[in-house]
């Protein structure tokens, strides 16, 4: 990994040496921080990701990615909601969750953090239980 890809924190005079932190971390922490919201049922993910699911182990940055920029960090969250949420309401919900989480863990600022529902998941359970009450 080239070292234009790596975010560098504060360069006080005091410190020990220099902390970076690769754009992969900063996927991972906005993930989580928006899949532990009511409302998102899911985060899209590729094929890849699926796959490496599928084996057991979870990819906490898909659905996430982040750019970076002279000055600025950008993230782009791909999420599926719930079916009857209010979107504006939990995608703010998001936003403001994914700035606190990667203020708290990094102190990086966020230029921009927007949210893409790409799908919303019905609850399908529901409907298969009452079908089968019915018979």
């Amino acid at each position: 990994m080239s070292e234009n890809n790596l975010l560098q924190m504060g360069q006080d005079q005091n410190t020990l040496g220099k902390v970076e932190i690769a754009p992969e971390v900063i996927e991972v922490i906005a993930g989580i921080a928006a899949s532990e919201i009511d409302g998102v049922a899911a985060m899209r993910g590729n094929f890849a990701a699926g796959v490496v699911e599928k084996l057991g182990k979870k990819n906490h940055g898909k659905g996430v990615k982040v750019e970076l920029a002279e000055n600025s960090i950008k993230v782009d969250v791909y999420c599926f909601m719930k079916f009857g949420v209010s979107i504006p309401t939990v995608a703010q919900k998001v936003q403001d969750n994914i700035r606190q989480a990667l203020k708290n863990m990094t102190a990086l600022e966020l230029d921009e953090v927007n949210i893409h529902i790409v799908g919303v998941q019905f609850d399908t359970q529901k409907q298969e239980g009452e079908s089968v009450d019915s018979i």
